[in-house]
C-alpha cells in the first residue's frame, strides 16, 4: 500500500514589502522611488552641510567655551572645565538684565499683537487684488536694511526730529523719548511688526468663515463671535507670531544699542560687551547658550501648537 505523503506547501516567491514601499509596487516603480530618494538626498546635501558648518559647529564652540576658565590676564583657558560662568548668571546684575530684556520683549510682543491683529483681520477680508497690494506694503520694510530703519527711528524720536518739532508746535515742549526703554520698545515694535502680521494673516485667510456666520445666525453678537470663534480658530497664528516676535526681541542687540541708553542694557548688548570689552568669553558663551535654549523652547512650543492645530483641523468634519 503506497504511503501517503503530505503535500508540501509551495514556497512563496513574494518578498516582504518595505515600510515605505507598497506591496503592489512593480520593480520599475521601486526603482523610481529609490532614484527619487537619491535625488532628494543630493538636493538636501548642500543645505545640510551649510547648517552643519555655519550653525552646528559654531554652536558647539560656544557650548565648549561656556565651560572654559577665564584667567587673571583675561585669556580663555580650555584646560579646566567648570560651571563658574553658569553660576554667575545667578548674580543680581545679570538677573536684572535678563528680567528687563524679558519684560521689554513681552511689551513688544503685546503691542505687536494689538496692532497687527486688526490689520491682519482687515487684510484677510479684502478682495484679492487689494489684498495683494496691502501685502506688498507689509513687505516693503524688508526691502530696506534694518540698520537704516533703526537710524530712521532715531531721527524721528530725536530732540531735533519731526516728533519733537510737532510737540513744540502743540505747546508740549521738547519731545524727549530717545535713549529710554520706551524708545527701545517702539523701535522693536517697528522692526518686528511684520513677523506678527504675516502669521496672523495666514491663519485668518485659511479660517472657515462659515463658522462665524453660523455663530451670528445663532444670535451671537459680533464681539462674542469674534472671541468665541475667530480667536480660537486663529490661535496657531497668534502663537506663531508671538514666538517670532518675542525671541528676536529678547536677544535684540542693534535696537537697544542705537535707541537705548545706559539704563536700557539688554541681554544682547551685555553678551556683546562680554566678548568685546570685558574679554570674558566663558560668561558671554554661557549667556549665549541661555538665549539659544530659550529660543529652542519657544520653537518647541510653536511646533507643538502647530501640530495640535493640524490634528484639530483633521478631526473637524
Amino acid at each position: 500500500m503506497p504511503s501517503r505523503r503530505r503535500a508540501k506547501p509551495e514556497a512563496t516567491q513574494q518578498t516582504a514589502a518595505r515600510p515605505n514601499e507598497p506591496a503592489s509596487a512593480t520593480p520599475n516603480e521601486l526603482d523610481a522611488q529609490r532614484r527619487a530618494r537619491r535625488t532628494g538626498t543630493l538636493i538636501a546635501t548642500p543645505g545640510a552641510l551649510y547648517l552643519l558648518i555655519f550653525f552646528m559647529v559654531p554652536l558647539g564652540l560656544i557650548t565648549v567655551y561656556s565651560f572654559a576658565t577665564r584667567t587673571s590676564t583675561g585669556r580663555t583657558s580650555l584646560s579646566g572645565w567648570n560651571l563658574d560662568s553658569y553660576e554667575r548668571i545667578a548674580d543680581d546684575v545679570i538677573l536684572g538684565i535678563i528680567a528687563r530684556s524679558a519684560w521689554l520683549a513681552f511689551l513688544t510682543t503685546v503691542l505687536c499683537l494689538v496692532v497687527a491683529y486688526p490689520f491682519a483681520y482687515y487684510l484677510a477680508t479684502r478682495p484679492p487684488r487689494l489684498r495683494a497690494r496691502l501685502l506688498v506694503l507689509v513687505m516693503i520694510p524688508f526691502w530696506t536694511n534694518g540698520l537704516v530703519r533703526v537710524f530712521a527711528i532715531r531721527f524721528l524720536l530725536g530732540s531735533n526730529g519731526p516728533a519733537s518739532a510737532l510737540s513744540e508746535a502743540m505747546g508740549f515742549g521738547t519731545f524727549r523719548i530717545l535713549f529710554t526703554p520706551t524708545a527701545v520698545v517702539l523701535g522693536m515694535v517697528y522692526g518686528f511688526l511684520t513677523f506678527m502680521v504675516l502669521p496672523l494673516y495666514v491663519a485668518l485667510e485659511r479660517m472657515d468663515w462659515r463658522l462665524v456666520e453660523a455663530a451670528r445666525d445663532l444670535y451671537a453678537s459680533g464681539a462674542k463671535a469674534f472671541w468665541k470663534v475667530t480667536v480660537p480658530l486663529t490661535r496657531s497664528g497668534i502663537v506663531a507670531g508671538c514666538v517670532l516676535v518675542f525671541v528676536p526681541s529678547f536677544g535684540s542687540y542693534v535696537v537697544p544699542e542705537i535707541l537705548g541708553g545706559a539704563k536700557t542694557l539688554l541681554i544682547g548688548s551685555y553678551v556683546a560687551r562680554q566678548f568685546q570689552a570685558a574679554r570674558n568669553w566663558p560668561l558671554g558663551a554661557a549667556l549665549s547658550v541661555l538665549i539659544i535654549v530659550a529660543m529652542l523652547v519657544a520653537v518647541a512650543v510653536n511646533q507643538r501648537n502647530s501640530a495640535n492645530a493640524e490634528r484639530t483641523g483633521a478631526a473637524a468634519p
